[in-house]
């Protein structure tokens, strides 16, 4: 059974991309787009001030980012 999500916001996800050499592309309304040269991975998170993001919307990012749940919480 793969560990719990955590409950966070955009904001803490973009902190642990920026860790992860992602870099900022693009917006796209309330998207923002970030991309990493090294695999040409990109991810797109939702810019949603102070708002929660889902758990099928968290997990469909981290499975982007290429990690796994418990990779990405010891990341934040």
């Amino acid at each position: 059974m793969s560990p719990k999500l955590p409950r966070i916001t955009s904001k803490d996800i973009i902190k642990a991309a920026v860790k992860l050499d992602f870099q900022f592309d693009r917006k796209s309304g309330s998207h923002a787009i970030y991309y990493r040269d090294s695999d040409k991975r990109r991810i797109v998170i939702p810019i949603h001030s102070g708002k929660i993001i889902k758990p099928k919307t968290l997990s469909g990012i981290i499975k982007d980012m290429g990690l796994e749940t418990n990779e990405f919480q010891n990341l934040l």
